[in-house]
């Protein structure tokens, strides 16, 4: 933004270089320029400034942010259409046990019908009654426009066997898709924590960024004023100097990383992206988990992965016995009530009732190698089960030895941020009796900043850390 001084400034500048070099219309040119360049800088600022006091605010906890992710998320929202979409394959399969019935109806005309022709005499004469007939007689067999219609109903039989192996499919991909709802919801809501703690913790972190950027231009002050008294060379203002720089960028740096979060976390929970988030941080203590021997035992019944993989196995089942079911003839019953119009020799309404088979005396090897084919996926479905458990395993070990080292680590950040509090205080106090620089005490307590934001990181790891393993534990954290 230009002041009316700079602006009057300008324009007399340029009303003289006008006497000198420049003609009347190359300055008026320049001046609309001017002015034009100012009401778009004047319109661009105030735009932004709309669009900041515009962005919504809204003041979360965890446990609020966990709730509007399961109503928001897009990615959970995926996850419970395949348990919907899964559910009407059900049905499709489901229907296959019952009865089918259809209408086929028609509609035709016949260009010609051939008839049958009785020649005068066939039947017999003699001089009493004469030719029987008289004359050659046509009888005509229907009529020229025909309509039939149909309703019949198949029954399948022998194909119930492999409906039932379908069923069973069907059945199996309902609940591995609920397994991966379940999953899904688990997941979303470990991702909600993790992004919420990291702001925290970066937040933490960005206000001992900005003690230390104040220690360091108290520091920087000290250092000029010990130049210009002679106490000190030149070189010590630079260096405070750019220690500041240094402090002042670490803030920048973790600015931009809290406004990257803030954005992931937005999306996450399905809110307009720039929505600003007012975080709170009193998160409570990490949650209670079984015991390592009770988590092992209970995880194989629990753990949504190999819960899904299990069904995966049930479904390659139901795949074998539908292929081996594939050497059964196709038996089904039949059963038609019809109707005519203009067909010969056939009554109006006639039923029918029967059966019918169908079998494939040569497929060229197709059905033996669907079986194995079905086979093969069995194994490879029972493999990837217990690579499932393998992995779920060693997840779940090492979650809990996380957990233990993270016990330790509060434990130990804890009595150090005890120690710093206290170095922090005496420092104050000898800054109060002049016996040590205000900037040794700006130091100290931009320290202790420092360490109560790694202890917040620590605390909060250790509740990621428990979370981590209830996600595995088939529990929402």
């Amino acid at each position: 933004m230009l002041s009316r001084t700079k602006y009057a400034a300008l324009l007399m500048g340029f009303r003289c270089r006008d006497r000198s070099s420049l003609t009347r219309g190359r300055q008026l040119k320049r001046i609309a320029a001017l002015m034009a360049f100012c009401l778009l800088g004047t319109s661009a600022k105030a735009q932004q400034e709309t669009a900041t006091a515009e962005r919504p605010t809204i003041s979360l906890t965890v446990a609020q942010a966990v709730d509007l992710a399961m109503q928001h998320n897009r990615r959970l929202r995926l996850a419970r259409l395949s348990v919907d979409l899964s559910k009407e394959k059900q049905s499709i399969a489901k229907s296959n046990y019952y009865p089918h019935i259809s209408n086929q109806s028609t509609a035709l005309y016949v260009t010609e019908l051939q008839g049958v022709s009785i020649p005068a005499g066939a039947l017999g004469g003699s001089a009493a009654t004469g030719l029987v007939p008289p004359r050659t007689v046509s009888v005509g067999q229907g009529a020229l426009d025909t309509f039939t219609s149909g309703t019949g109903l198949t029954q399948p039989i022998t194909q119930l066997l492999k409906i039932h192996a379908g069923e069973k499919a069907a059945i199996a991909d309902v609940r591995s898709a609920e397994f991966d709802e379940a999953d899904t919801e688990n997941s979303i809501s470990l991702v909600v924590h993790q992004l919420y703690f990291n702001i925290l913790t970066q937040q933490a972190h960005l206000e001992a960024a900005k003690q230390s950027v104040s220690a360091a231009q108290i520091a920087e002050a000290e250092s000029s004023k010990e130049v210009s008294e002679g106490r000190s060379l030149e070189v010590a203002v630079l260096q405070a100097h750019a220690s500041m720089l240094d402090q002042q960028q670490t803030v920048l740096t973790q600015q931009l990383s809290i406004d990257d979060a803030m954005l992931q976390l937005d999306d996450t929970l399905g809110l307009p992206l720039g929505t600003r988030l007012v975080l709170d941080d009193s998160v409570g203590d990490a949650p209670q988990v079984p015991a390592r021997a009770e988590a092992y035992a209970s995880i194989l019944s629990h753990n949504p992965k190999v819960l899904s993989a299990q069904q995966t196995v049930e479904k390659a089942r139901a795949g074998v016995s539908a292929a081996r079911d594939a050497y059964i003839p196709d038996i089904t019953g039949l059963a038609r009530y019809s109707y005519q119009s203009g067909v010969p020799f056939l009554a109006h309404n006639f039923g029918t009732f029967g059966g019918a088979i169908t079998f494939d005396l040569f497929d060229g090897g197709a059905r033996e190698a669907k079986v194995n084919q079905a086979k093969i996926e069995l194994k490879i479905a029972d493999t990837q089960l217990q690579q499932t458990e393998s992995e779920i395993r060693i997840q779940i070990s090492a979650a809990y030895d996380k957990v233990e080292r993270l016990q330790q680590l509060v434990s130990v950040v804890e009595e150090a941020y005890r120690v710093r509090t206290e170095v922090a205080r005496v420092s104050s106090e000898q800054v109060a009796h002049s016996a040590a620089l205000e900037s040794t005490a700006a130091k100290e307590a931009a320290a202790a900043y420092d360490t109560k934001a790694s202890l917040l990181e620590a605390k909060l790891g250790l509740f990621l850390a428990t979370n981590d393993i209830q996600q595995m534990l088939g529990q929402r954290p």
